[in-house]
């Protein structure tokens, strides 16, 4: 049984799959691999729940965790010239199965980012699932042609959605594992992540993670959006998205399929009057100050969590969803400013602490010998400010007045004679 795939070039992402009754013959095709999801998910996620406490943090490099998703055909010149001024030393670029064909386009916009780090994510459909052998021919084309110039490959993505072309997990396993084997056969140094479960839907995670198929991950990939959730604070059946990184991290180290690296390789927010540019409804969407608040406390929550080795936003330019809006020109929302000075802020950061006291916020890191500390608050208040220390708005402005205002967008303040 066939069904068509079709792309959607306004919100980059499948259309929904309209035939109903093809959508419920593959899944009773796949009941087995469901029912094991779920036997799975019943073991492993009160065990990870309950490990949580007990996982170390790690020592994540900030010079590699700040990542930008880049569409390579996009306004490729002006694309180029922002990642430079963006200061990120990763970029995520991804490339479509069924458009083969544009891999030489892609390897030379990979040769002209010069010393930036390159993960890779190999979108799929639904042949690519269904025919290994082709899938086989395809991957090695990429790995032979890009394993030089790539650093991760992110083999498949949004595993837990049909339209994405995955009717369950063990379609994705096997899909995985034409991968691997050829890393094991021919590209012994390339190096794959996978799992790639959107949402907060772990008992997908766990599935990936613990199974009888012969592969193991690099590291694992996840697509971990709270947009629906409203802020990145807000929980989610007794989770925020500390919470939610700490226990798909404990379900990494538990695993003895993956090595321990967690990366987020997707999340955003949609923007409101963006339609139908936007990848959701009008009622998740948020406005660009919004927006460029929720990203930076996304990425600060996660680098604080030293549990993700690479957090990549998505993207730099998409007129729903990104940094930039291209469709009268090119232009740079408040979110550019925002990414911009994060990155030069952060990049080569070392993270002290975290502080939370009733929706009050405070991080600390250690930035050339001098302490850094970023405020926000989810209750607006006010904080008088002392001659011992510099403020800075969100997108890099110096702040002149006596009285800082402490809300939704995070303020930077560099103490003076720290150390």
């Amino acid at each position: 049984m066939k069904q068509p795939y079709k792309w959607d070039n306004y919100s980059d992402q499948p259309y929904p799959l309209q035939d109903k009754n093809y959508k419920r013959e593959m899944r009773k095709r796949q009941i087995g691999s469901l029912l094991k999801t779920f036997l799975v998910s019943l073991f492993v996620l009160p065990l990870s729940i309950v490990m949580t406490p007990f996982v170390k943090r790690k020592k994540i490099d900030s010079n590699e965790f700040f990542c930008i998703g880049v569409d390579f055909e996009r306004n490729p010149k002006e694309s180029l010239e922002m990642i430079e001024e963006l200061g990120a030393t990763r970029i995520l670029l991804r490339i479509k199965l069924w458009e083969i064909q544009k891999l030489p386009l892609l390897k030379e916009f990979i040769l002209s980012c010069r010393d930036k780090k390159v993960t890779l994510k190999i979108l799929q459909d639904r042949e690519h699932v269904e025919d290994l052998s082709l899938l086989q021919k395809d991957l090695e084309t990429i790995f032979a042609s890009l394993n030089q110039h790539v650093d991760i490959f992110e083999i498949g993505s949004t595993i837990n959605r049909a339209k994405w072309g995955f009717f369950s997990v063990d379609e994705y396993s096997r899909f995985y594992k034409v991968a691997y084997d050829l890393k094991i056969s021919k590209f012994p140094l390339v190096k794959l992540i996978g799992s790639g479960v959107i949402d907060f839907e772990y008992h997908f995670s766990a599935h990936t993670l613990f199974n009888l198929y012969n592969y193991k991950y690099d590291g694992i990939s996840s697509l971990l959006y709270v947009d629906r959730r409203g802020a990145p604070e807000n929980m989610q059946m007794g989770f925020n998205l500390q919470d939610k990184i700490s226990l798909l991290s404990t379900m990494v180290w538990l695993s003895p399929k993956s090595s321990h690296e967690l990366h987020i390789t997707e999340t955003n927010w949609p923007i409101s009057g963006t339609a139908p540019y936007a990848p959701t409804s009008e009622y998740e969407c948020v406005s660009e100050e919004l927006y460029s608040d929720y990203m930076l406390r996304y990425y600060l929550l996660a680098l604080a969590s030293q549990q993700v080795d690479s957090l990549s936003w998505h993207q730099l330019i998409a007129p729903g969803y990104g940094l930039v809006d291209n469709r009268e020109g090119i232009k740079q929302r408040s979110a550019y400013k925002t990414y911009k000075f994060m990155v030069k802020n952060l990049k080569n950061a070392q993270f002290l602490r975290l502080d939370i006291k009733r929706g009050y916020y405070i991080l600390q890191f250690l930035v050339d010998n001098v302490l850094l500390q970023i405020h926000w608050s989810l209750k607006p208040t006010t904080l008088k400010k002392e001659d011992f220390f510099t403020p800075y708005s969100r997108d890099g402005e110096k702040i002149e007045s006596k009285t800082l205002n402490i809300g939704s967008s995070p303020i930077y303040i560099y103490i003076k004679d720290s150390v």
